[in-house]
């Protein structure tokens, strides 16, 4: 149980101060208004266009700083990331079989997000691209794995 906390609070930490860095960084969006068209998704759903930099959400820092500065953000996603799977496997860890159906679920998801900023013209959402991507696969991957260890030791205690 301490190394779940550990591992926990570690990645909650990390977790909450690339997230305060990000979105530092990402308040730059309010000076550049030649952007205000293009990375402002959240606003533009919920109010419209943008025409000040007051109605601006800013949830769309988050991604003025994934398009430009991608470094708090790319650790954002990792360490939640870390978080989802520590968590996933703390509670399934004596149920693999659903794990490896968490495991599944979660990759589809990546996948998803990943063919969603498949085409991004910056090099933040290209990084974001192939992290989400990789990381859909290892899932994937890992999820196959532990599906067919379990039926792999199924079968052998049939046999026995």
């Amino acid at each position: 149980m301490f190394r779940f906390l550990f591992q926990f609070g570690i990645a909650s930490i990390l977790l909450l101060i690339s997230t305060v860095a990000a979105f530092y960084e990402g308040s730059a969006i309010v000076d550049n208004p030649w952007e205000w068209k293009y990375s402002t998704p959240f606003s533009q759903f919920l109010y419209g266009e943008v025409n000040s930099n007051s109605s601006i959400s800013q949830l769309d820092y988050f991604i003025f700083a994934v398009k430009f500065q991608p470094t708090f953000p790319v650790i954002m996603v990792i360490s939640s990331l870390y978080l989802l799977i520590l968590i996933g496997y703390h509670f399934l860890k004596p149920q693999h079989k659903r794990f490896a159906y968490y495991l599944s679920f979660l990759g589809g998801v990546l996948f998803l997000l990943s063919y969603f900023i498949f085409n991004s013209p910056t090099f933040g959402g290209q990084i974001f691209f192939y992290i989400w991507l990789v990381s859909g696969v290892l899932c994937i991957v890992t999820a196959v794995i532990t599906y067919f260890q379990i039926l792999n030791r199924n079968t052998n205690e049939v046999k026995n």
